[in-house]
């Protein structure tokens, strides 16, 4: 990666350039001494397994947000020193983030405050008449915002994925967007992304991935994977300061309504409005999320100084225990679309005989310290395939699942201690 380009018109002290990709120790996140109360009044460090939900703040995101509070101030057209300062800082990080995800250098990068967000905005800058494929094995994020699409059932291969969007896309006139995961949030099973976007285009389409459980777990080049929009969040990247990201094409964004109607978005207010054409001023109106975006490049840069071979061995090391652990429990049953030797990112959703989703992670925490995840993880018609029910809501019991997510700062002991845990509750 090349050092980035810091603006002439601003102090050239204000922003560091980026530094030379090296390998480093994998950070430490905050919170990794955590302790919390356990029945019977203990004390016990906590052992989080709830990443996919959101991840704990890495230390040098942490770093960079307490360096950049002295300084703040607001961005763009303030001509104080703060403001200068502030401004390079937030360009900078927009460029960090190209660069984190192999963007294209025309491709616009958006601030958003999560991946909800950014899908949302892109949904309302399609062309009109626009036809959304989309698979009921998405997130809600993906599911929900079109105005008009077609809904595909779960795909029973990664072959047949592609099959169908293939055959979907193919019946469908005027213009088309794919969208689909990178890796899923309640399976953590990876996406045939590649090949999904050679479909689309080849049909004349364009794919969205949503990128969230994917980018704090593996590198991901849009370029080279030919995506068109890619988005993610920073919540789920280490970075927990309510900033998200769109990447992706511009003229889509340029002709759609802004996303914001206020100061910023416009060049000029008089009996007209007159614009932004350039998509990242047009569709952040309003005072942006400068510290979110800060820290969101803190991380991507934290991840690309680490390297990813460290990160995504240690990963598996521990998804194959963690795995491995569930297996040997009778009556705990993993859940999985594509079979249990499908590559797939740090998360594992399961069912224990006789006990609700519910009951299962309350015991967790109440007796071993331990936070998971239990619901239907906002992919609810995907978790009733999985499960095999035809009902069940947010607030209902049924058709619910347990779901552990690892990440930078989980320990042997934290699997094994799920995996004990889990061997005492059934034998109760």
């Amino acid at each position: 990666m090349s050092t980035l380009t810091i603006f002439s018109s601003v102090p050239a002290q204000a922003v560091e350039a980026a530094p030379a990709v090296t390998s480093r120790p994998i950070p430490a996140v905050l919170g990794a001494d955590l302790e919390v109360p356990v029945k019977g009044g203990r004390l016990v460090g906590y052992a989080n397994l709830d990443y996919a939900a959101s991840a704990p703040c890495l230390e040098p995101v942490s770093a960079a947000v307490t360096a950049a509070l002295p300084a703040y101030s607001s961005v763009h057209r303030g001509a104080g020193y703060a403001s200068q300062l502030t401004t390079a800082r937030y360009e900078q990080a927009r460029h960090t983030v190209r660069a984190f995800v192999g963007a294209r250098p025309d491709d616009a990068v958006i601030f958003t405050r999560n991946t909800t967000d950014a899908t949302n905005l892109l949904a309302g800058c399609l062309p009109a008449g626009t036809t959304t494929v989309v698979f009921d094995t998405e997130h809600h994020a993906s599911l929900l915002p079109w105005k008009k699409s077609v809904r595909l059932a779960p795909p029973a291969f990664p072959g047949e994925a592609v099959r169908a969007a293939d055959e979907a896309l193919a019946a469908i006139d005027g213009p088309k967007l794919l969208v689909v995961t990178a890796a899923s949030n309640v399976t953590g099973e990876l996406w045939p992304i590649a090949a999904l976007a050679h479909i689309a285009h080849r049909h004349g389409a364009r794919i969205l991935v949503d990128a969230a459980q994917l980018v704090p777990h593996r590198r991901l080049n849009l370029t080279a994977l030919d995506l068109d929009y890619v988005a993610f969040s920073g919540h789920k990247l280490y970075a927990p300061f309510g900033a998200g990201v769109l990447v992706g094409r511009r003229d889509w964004l340029s002709d759609g309504e802004p996303y914001l109607k206020g100061g910023g978005a416009v060049r000029s207010v008089g009996d007209e409005t007159e614009w932004h054409d350039d998509p990242e001023p047009r569709h952040e109106a309003g005072t942006p999320n400068v510290l979110g975006a800060i820290a969101l490049a803190a991380a991507c840069d934290a991840l690309t100084a680490t390297g990813w071979t460290a990160v995504v061995r240690e990963e598996e090391r521990l998804i194959a225990r963690l795995r491995s652990g569930l297996a040997s429990i009778e009556g705990v049953r993993e859940l999985s679309l594509w079979g249990g030797d499908h590559p797939r990112v740090g998360i594992v959703s399961f069912t224990v005989d006789g006990y609700s989703a519910r009951e299962v992670a309350e015991v967790l925490s109440s007796e071993y310290g331990i936070g998971v995840r239990d619901g239907k993880f906002c992919a609810h018609p995907f978790v009733r395939h999985l499960l095999n029910e035809t009902d069940g809501g947010c607030e209902d019991g049924t058709a619910s699942a347990v779901r552990a997510s690892i990440g930078i700062g989980t320990t042997e002991e934290h699997v094994d201690r799920l995996i004990g845990a889990l061997r005492d509750l059934v034998t109760r």
